[in-house]
């Protein structure tokens, strides 16, 4: 059997340095924030090329954090991308504001930059393009007409730990980058987690109020905040993590040429890599008209196999007061008819990968 990816593997791994961590912050006796915390959001800014780093509970209360630091609530609209998981489009809708889907380029499946521009009114405040499968958006021209019509730009890099666009690492081209750690990205704790990253100061200190009950002095309230806070054990299992990333992307990155060059000439689209992108290579996406009979086909070879996403957001019943129209949002909609996400992740031998490419080819 070869797993999608084998989560537990990555602590195998580093099993004495995680558990010397974790035993450290347990005998510290300090278990809300912590150095630990301060420790980790350093170290965490500088691998991104940050100034800034908070650590939350999660990669939703952090685009949720963000927004809210950036003052978007009720009355105003977000450019969010047809095509990504739901989570981007919850936050949008958490701090009352509405989310306004562009298609993605269906080369790349992120959001495509040429179609921002029709889609900004004067409700309009931000946009948060996200770097899907860990594959960069195109942010310089999101960037220009962001700053033509007064919007913000927030990053949703919960897949793009360590991805670069045009040599710089994301985390600080826009002026927020979130990040999730749950435990299947490619920097996962062993539970929830997950951070901002910003060259703004004044977002960084607003969101450490906003994530601390709206205080930086204890029982001294300044606004209306909620309890989104790193956690110590958390932060320790990350900067344990941290030391392996780049080797880790590398990896990955290996994995991701077996797959592209053994795959090359079959009826199947494989991943169009930008050359101004480089890849985390969170996933590997494929697509295939048909879909499911290639899913079968793999399973019963051994070979596991997921979909990111099944369901477009604007499909989902959770979105069906927004009256958006299934047929309305074609590419979203195809994609998620095709893709197909191969095995993945640094503790996937290159011999595994090469069986994925041996049965694909086999069976297609």
């Amino acid at each position: 059997m070869i797993p999608f990816l084998d989560v537990g593997a990555a602590y195998t791994e580093l099993k004495h340095d995680i558990d010397k961590a974790v035993a450290t912050v347990m005998e510290s006796g300090w278990y809300i924030l912590s150095p630990e915390v301060d420790a980790f959001e350093t170290e965490w800014a500088a691998f991104c090329g940050a100034q800034h780093s908070v650590g939350v509970a999660n990669g939703l209360d952090a685009l949720t954090l963000s927004l809210r630091a950036l003052d978007v609530g009720a009355g105003d609209e977000v450019i969010v991308p047809s095509n990504t998981y739901i989570a981007t489009w919850l936050a949008v809708t958490s701090v009352g504001a509405v989310p306004v889907p562009v298609e993605p380029d269906p080369s790349t499946h992120n959001i495509d930059p040429n179609q921002i521009e029709a889609a900004i009114t004067p409700k309009t405040k931000a946009i948060i393009p996200v770097h899907l499968y860990g594959q960069p958006a195109d942010m310089d021209p999101i960037l220009s007409i962001a700053h033509a019509h007064g919007c913000a730009v927030i990053e949703d890099a919960a897949q793009a730990h360590g991805a670069a666009y045009r040599g710089q690492r994301i985390g600080g081209h826009g002026d927020i980058a979130c990040w999730s750690f749950y435990p299947g990205k490619n920097l996962g704790a062993l539970g929830d987690g997950g951070a901002i990253t910003t060259n703004r100061a004044d977002l960084a200190e607003r969101i450490r109020v906003l994530r601390n009950y709206g205080s930086r002095e204890k029982y001294i309230n300044e606004e209306l905040g909620t309890n989104s806070r790193l956690d110590p054990i958390q932060a320790a299992v990350l900067r344990v993590k941290l030391k392996h990333l780049e080797e880790w992307t590398n990896r990955r990155r290996d994995i991701a040429r077996i797959y592209s060059e053994g795959l090359e000439g079959l009826d199947i689209v494989l991943p169009h890599v930008p050359q101004w992108a480089d890849p985390a290579w969170h996933l590997y996406v494929i697509r295939a008209r048909s879909r499911e009979a290639l899913q079968s086909a793999l399973k019963s070879q051994g070979i596991d196999t997921l979909i990111h996403y099944p369901v477009p957001p604007h499909m989902q019943k959770a979105y069906a007061s927004l009256g958006i129209a299934a047929d309305s949002l074609p590419i979203a909609r195809n994609l998620a008819d095709e893709v197909l996400s191969l095995p993945i992740g640094p503790q996937l031998g290159l011999e595994a990968a090469r069986k994925v490419v041996d049965v694909l080819r086999g069976v297609i």
